[in-house]
């Protein structure tokens, strides 16, 4: 996924794993608010010591700027900045059809 810069749809996510479920915006709103109000009826303690329990937690600052200082570098090489200039012709940074569809259209600028 990480190499093809596709997008993916909420089914396929799913289908993947990467999400454990998806809804259609009209129903999302009143599925969290379902579930913070049943998460909200739990004992205190129990709520606490699972969320201590589950590994949610970022990793080592080392490991972040590592990541970060890899992604800044990337960006500044000659080939990325020809890609950006390319993807904000086409209305990167709008909303709209680039902004929502950057998967496909990275892949319509490296075909070029």
């Amino acid at each position: 996924m990480l190499l093809s810069s596709e997008d993916i749809r909420a089914e396929q996510a799913e289908a993947y794993g990467y999400i454990n479920r998806a809804l259609p915006d009209a129903e999302l709103d009143a599925y969290v608010e379902a579930l913070a109000t049943r998460i909200a009826k739990f004992d205190k303690w129990a709520i606490s010591n699972t969320k201590r329990l589950v590994n949610a937690s970022l990793p080592p600052d080392v490991e972040i700027d590592a990541g970060w200082d890899a992604c800044i570098k990337s960006l500044g090489r000659p080939t990325a900045q020809e890609g950006i200039k390319a993807l904000t012709a086409r209305g990167f940074q709008k909303p709209g059809e680039v902004e929502n569809r950057l998967g496909y259209y990275l892949g319509q600028i490296a075909a070029r």
